[in-house]
């Protein structure tokens, strides 16, 4: 066990004095991965937030069933009730219908003006919600074949267009992820490379006493995790405070920002998920890095 804590706090205080002779170079690659990292958790965390709008309209939008005349929407309540995809239902009678149709047209005599017109012209209407946005198109057409159904009508624009800036974040963040890793390994690599060749006086003397190239060559290792690791803790911060601004930002926004807003929150889990997803992947790219660099001193 005292073994093994001296290697530890050997290679640690080797570590921490390599990221001290470091300077500038060590700014340059943590830099490089704090912009990959900014980018690449903010297009994640976008991702997130307009999936969950996605969701959110999905589960608003109705589908409205307008049945035929004299056809009573007791008849097929039945039938909806049991369709898998149907959350909950409302059913406006025509009588209903009238009365409010009436009242919004300012007449007060409803009566009369239903003498006028000979009959109440409308039909009963059920207003069907969804189990999620994927749902509504299948479960608009499954009502459009009921029988005693004249027409269903839903609003499906807002969904699509927001399914396809989905799609086309997804895309985004896939691309920027891969040009902006291939760049922040490289810059990594050359970083622990001038690292090491600047050392190289002191690697010779270790291999010359028999040190092996594991024990060598893994302070220079753990720098270039170092390096991801504190790159992706600025882009969580700089993402952090982002948050709050907009968070302020539209605290006093009107009734409808609010409601995009709250499709917007991250749940508790993708809170505690992205800073975990950013420290993980800024480490697996400064090990990538720092393998790349040392792999031809240590075959040399």
């Amino acid at each position: 066990m005292l073994k093994f804590l001296t290697k530890l706090d050997y290679l640690l205080k080797e570590t921490f004095l390599g990221l001290l002779r470091g300077g500038w170079m060590n700014w340059a690659a943590v830099s490089t991965v704090t912009v990959l990292l900014f980018l690449f958790g903010l297009s994640l965390q976008t991702s997130w937030q307009v999936e969950k709008l996605l969701n959110q309209f999905g589960s608003q939008l109705e589908v409205s069933v307008y049945l035929e005349p004299g056809i009573q929407a007791q008849a097929i309540e039945p039938f909806v009730a049991k369709m898998p995809e149907v959350v909950a239902m409302q059913t406006i009678t025509k009588e209903q219908a009238w009365t409010k149709l009436v009242k919004e047209l300012g007449i007060s005599d409803i009566d009369g003006a239903t003498q006028q017109l000979g009959d109440n012209p409308l039909v009963d209407e059920m207003k069907v919600k969804a189990r999620n946005s994927q749902a509504v198109p299948t479960l608009a057409t499954q009502l459009a074949k009921l029988q005693g159904v004249e027409t269903v009508q839903y609003v499906d624009e807002a969904v699509k267009r927001i399914a396809q800036l989905h799609q086309g974040l997804n895309w985004i963040t896939l691309t920027i992820t891969i040009i902006l890793t291939s760049t922040a390994i490289a810059v990594n690599t050359t970083t622990i490379r001038l690292i090491v060749m600047a050392r190289r006086r002191e690697i010779e003397i270790m291999q010359l006493v028999g040190a092996t190239a594991v024990w060598i060559y893994l302070p220079f290792i753990l720098q270039g995790i170092a390096f991801g690791l504190l790159g992706g803790a600025i882009a969580w911060s700089f993402i952090s405070i982002i948050q709050q601004f907009l968070s302020k930002l539209i605290a006093n926004q009107p009734e409808f920002i609010q409601f995009l807003s709250n499709g917007l929150q991250l749940t508790p889990v993708q809170i505690l998920l992205l800073p975990l997803i950013l420290l993980s992947f800024g480490a697996a790219v400064g090990l990538m890095g720092s393998l790349f660099a040392v792999q031809r001193f240590a075959k040399g």
